[in-house]
Formats: structure tokens, C-alpha cells, sequence
């Protein structure tokens, strides 16, 4: 008789990931070199997809690394209100900007919902935070690169 552990198959779960990221690292990679147009100075519309393809080719080889070796931690439970509270910003977000409120007014919704997911109870304060937020990330976005964001009535006021 043998002391040895029997051999356990791989971490069915990590390696399922593993090569999903690896599949998705390959249309990602098919997609930038399908594209036709070219650049004539330096770096081309192609080089953040295959950066974000190098990127999904680790994390998969990682995936399947961990998958060998003993498979991913067990996870906890899952807050439940704190999904909802998250889920719901997003929500807010998403029904904001559908409904023409503008991406101020959505990004307050989703940073205070998001931070009352997170355990804050100052929903007032992370609102005035978010509006802050959200109003210097669209007049960077309006202002310094001329790229205008989902408009409502608050942003109209600024253009």
C-alpha cells in the first residue's frame, strides 16, 4: 500500500474561465485584425485591442494555471442587499440616460447607490460626491477632448 493523495482532476470552474478568457482573447485578436483602418503616425487603432487581448491571454493561461493547482477559493456568501443596491444604480444609470436625464444626474445615482452597497449610510453626501464627479468628468470629456456624453438638462446648461 501507498501513502499517496489520489490525483484530482482540474478546477472545473477555473478551468471553464480559463478558456472562456482565452476564446474571448481570440476574437478580441480576430476583431483588431479585421479592421481596416490604419494609422499614419505611431500607434493605430489596433493597439488597444491587442493590449487588451495580451491581457485576457494572461489572465486565461493564469485561470488554467490555477485550475491545476489546487482551483480557486471557495467564495463567500453574497450580500444580498448590497447586490440589489448596486444592481439598482446601474439601473438607475442605464433608466437615466434612457430617459434623457443626462450623465450627471447618472452618475450620481450609481456613485451613491454603489457606495451605500458598499456599507455607507451618507446617502446624501456620496450624492453630492457622485455630482461632483460626474459634472468634472463630463466637462473634461465636453470641454478638453470635445466628446460629448448623454445630455439632459444639467449638461445643456454647460455647452
Amino acid at each position: 500500500m501507498t501513502n499517496a493523495t489520489p490525483a484530482r482532476g482540474a478546477d472545473r470552474p477555473a478551468l471553464i474561465v480559463g478558456l472562456l478568457l482565452l476564446a474571448l482573447a481570440g476574437v478580441v485578436y480576430y476583431d483588431a485584425s479585421q479592421q481596416t483602418i490604419t494609422s499614419n503616425y505611431g500607434l493605430g487603432p489596433t493597439a488597444m485591442p491587442l493590449v487588451a487581448c495580451a491581457g485576457l491571454v494572461i489572465l486565461g493561461l493564469t485561470h488554467l494555471a490555477v485550475a491545476f493547482r489546487g482551483g480557486l477559493p471557495k467564495p463567500d456568501e453574497a450580500d444580498r442587499g448590497a447586490l440589489l443596491w448596486i444592481a439598482g444604480g446601474l439601473a438607475g444609470l442605464i433608466g437615466c440616460i434612457a430617459l434623457g436625464g443626462g450623465f450627471v444626474i447618472a452618475i450620481t445615482i450609481l456613485f451613491a447607490s454603489t457606495a451605500r452597497g458598499f456599507g455607507r449610510r451618507a446617502l446624501a453626501v456620496d450624492a453630492a460626491i457622485g455630482f461632483v464627479l460626474g459634472l468634472v468628468i463630463f466637462l473634461v470629456f465636453a470641454k478638453l477632448l470635445t466628446l460629448l456624453l448623454p445630455l439632459g438638462p444639467l449638461e445643456r446648461l454647460f455647452l
